[in-house]
């Protein structure tokens, strides 16, 4: 499937990054991105307040969606419409055919602009063209669908492979070449995962031996259970030096896995999310680290996007979309693309904690609490 490709200056995509964030962030601090008024700089309303924004996401088995995404989203469309905005959410349950029925209700509802985050990219591209016939704009968020959307919302994902693949090299060190691992990645449907595979294997490239690869389909842990165990059973749990996992669900069930298969040592395996039971399992070792993905600045900027969009403040909504990406068919789409960070042992306080994600009473429970003062975290 055709990844999105990120068009700019050539300098790294980790400073291409941090210079969006940078950038919105002045913009608001200057008065440009005016939250709640119309600035003089603004073209006319196209609407006021009142206006309805469909939210779609993919799943729940990604704990971030519900807890995170929708809740950060939602308040920041009522904070932006001073609470007269509305926010209509479906999450799909990773169905693809649920979610095509959410978006044609909410179409048929003539909600004034969809955010998507696609179970299935393809698969959700005649909703999209549906859309766009009906006069709705239609923002991807997370996942670029395919289709005529109007701008994207996400990270630098490959960035993202990168990180998970350069954790397992540092971790390997000079063993690296003598070493084998497994990889473990996402959805196939999903069109981020050859990104964070690219990214990864950039990283791994002649450097390390890859016994085993395998997709999930729809990110399933359970799915993920079942094909560690097959490799466990084909490369031997003593040959596992390290796992490559594209994300925190698939994590959690590749470490049980190999405890299961009588693992007393588990050796490093990365995710992504920063879900509440990954970075637990970062504190007591047992996951080596997470890639963590600032929700509250994706979520928040996509409620921007939305509003600025569906209110006509062309300046506004600018402003958040200056990166672009090339869809499938070779089309410049407007994005805007959140940094990321590589959470280990080592910076759980200046990562989740400082940005009021998890308390350190919510991580540092009973049952890692002698973990936690190891570590320094209380």
């Amino acid at each position: 499937m055709s990844a999105p490709v990120l068009h700019g200056t050539p300098v790294t995509r980790a400073a291409l990054a941090v210079a969006a964030a940078v950038s919105a962030l002045a913009l608001s601090a200057c008065g440009v991105v005016d939250a709640i008024g119309g600035g003089g700089d603004s073209a006319p309303s196209a609407k006021g307040d009142d206006i309805t924004v469909g939210l779609l996401l993919p799943d729940k088995d990604t704990a971030r969606f519900e807890t995170f995404d929708h809740p950060i989203f939602t308040k920041e469309v009522a904070s932006l419409t001073h609470g007269k905005g509305k926010v209509v959410y479906a999450n799909a349950e990773a169905s693809p055919a649920t979610q095509s029925r959410q978006f044609r209700r909410m179409v048929d509802r003539k909600v004034d602009i969809v955010l998507v985050d696609a179970v299935d990219a393809k698969a959700i591209e005649p909703e999209v063209r549906r859309a766009k016939d009906a006069g709705i704009p239609v923002i991807a968020y997370d996942r670029l669908a395919r289709g005529p959307v109007d701008a994207y919302v996400s990270h630098d994902n490959e960035l993202v492979g990168e990180v998970q693949g350069r954790a397992i090299m540092t971790a390997l060190g000079s063993k690296a070449e003598a070493s084998e691992i497994v990889m473990m990645n996402g959805d196939p449907a999903d069109p981020n995962t050859a990104r964070f595979k690219e990214g990864a294997l950039d990283e791994f490239r002649n450097k390390v031996r890859i016994a085993k690869a395998y997709d999930t389909d729809k990110w399933s842990p359970v799915a993920a259970g079942a094909n560690m165990k097959k490799a466990i059973q084909a490369v031997g749990l003593k040959n596992i030096a390290a796992v490559y996992s594209a994300n925190d669900g698939m994590a959690g069930a590749v470490i049980d896995a190999m405890k299961k298969a009588g693992a007393t040592r588990i050796p490093p395996v990365t995710g992504q999310d920063a879900n509440l039971d990954a970075v637990q399992r970062v504190v007591s070792g047992e996951q080596y680290m997470t890639v963590y993905k600032s929700f509250l600045d994706e979520a928040t900027q996509a409620a921007q996007m939305a509003v600025y969009k569906v209110q006509g403040k062309d300046i506004q909504y600018d402003a958040l979309t200056h990166d672009t990406v090339a869809g499938p068919d070779g089309r410049k789409i407007p994005a805007t693309l959140v940094p990321v960070v590589s959470l280990t042992r080592d910076n759980i306080k200046d990562t989740v904690v400082a940005d009021g994600v998890y308390s350190v009473s919510q991580i540092c429970t009973p049952a890692y609490a002698a973990d936690c003062a190891a570590i320094g975290l209380h």
